[in-house]
């Protein structure tokens, strides 16, 4: 039986999370496994009112009310969803790695508490996503409540490159597993054409650049459609930022799935300004998946 994991850090957000994420385990007869982690700091605290030990048993009191709540919620998304709680003292960055492992999919909210504060733009989120062994889902939804939707096609970012290739298998597996359209976007900017043109000022045309382009990212797709011939797939071509552009695609998307790993419009995704764009601002959840490792990405 595979497994989707889900951080519990107690806010509203990883609760969204947990929900998306049971409700993704659910219908696949997949386990959800919820796991909460802290630490017991070892200063910052006034030592004169409590003791390390009454520090720790408050911190995982804490910890398993949380767990508690998460598979509350699970269970109300996802009724009868297999559901498995862990309650660990460790650091949360190398116990979502270790998740990861044995993970189909880590399952994240968009914003945290506790252990797993600032999991999105710090350290601990560039970590589970440049090296984390599995896609990542970084939750995000619609609206002041923020819950994730349920409609609409997944959206994949095409750029040739080899995570771009298992975001696509990916994105085909969600997408026929949703019964939805997928739509593939592949973006060229402006600054290719004006850097061809003063080097070749004769001989580019831009409907060329587009064909061309084009041409690439239907062989990519059509290099996975045929395992997924149910899945209809709806090619888009943009001209501009990527960052943009998936943006634009997310207010109507479900999911929304980037290789870890790009070139070309998608370079840089996790550390640049795209990613940073997609996790604090996209209107869906965010799956980003790494290509598996290689001499090249280890």
């Amino acid at each position: 039986m595979s497994t989707i994991v889900a951080g519990v850090d107690g806010s509203t957000s990883a609760l969204h999370a947990v929900a998306w994420a049971a409700a993704e385990a659910a219908p696949r007869r997949e386990k959800l496994r919820l796991v909460a982690a802290y630490l017991v700091p070892e200063h910052g605290y006034p030592s004169f009112l409590t003791t390390v030990r009454e520090l720790r048993e408050g911190l995982r009191a804490q910890g398993e009310d949380r767990l508690r709540e998460a598979r509350e919620a699970a269970e109300k998304a996802a009724p009868g969803v297999d559901v498995e709680t862990v309650l660990v003292e460790a650091d949360p960055t190398v116990t979502m790695l270790a998740e990861s492992r044995t993970a189909r999919v880590v399952v994240l909210g968009s914003r945290g508490l506790g252990g797993f504060s600032g999991l999105l733009v710090g350290s601990t989120a560039v970590a589970l996503a440049a090296h984390g062994s599995c896609p990542v889902v970084v939750v995000r939804g619609r609206g002041a409540e923020g819950v994730p939707p349920t409609e609409g096609p997944v959206v994949v970012g095409v750029d040739g490159s080899p995570a771009s290739v298992v975001a696509i298998e990916f994105a085909f597996a969600e997408a026929a597993a949703r019964d939805v359209p997928l739509v593939a976007v592949r973006t060229w900017n402006d600054a290719m054409l004006e850097a061809t043109v003063r080097m070749y000022p004769l001989s580019v045309n831009p409907d060329d650049i587009d064909a061309e382009e084009r041409a690439l990212l239907e062989a990519q797709v059509d290099a996975v459609r045929e395992d997924y011939p149910d899945v209809p797939v709806e090619p888009v071509l943009a001209r501009g930022r990527p960052a943009r552009t998936l943006l634009e695609q997310a207010e109507r998307a479900q999911l929304i799935v980037v290789g870890s790993r790009g070139r070309g419009g998608f370079r840089g995704l996790l550390l640049g300004s795209t990613s940073r764009a997609l996790v604090t601002h996209a209107t869906c959840p965010v799956a980003v998946v790494r290509p598996p490792e290689t001499g090249e990405n280890r």
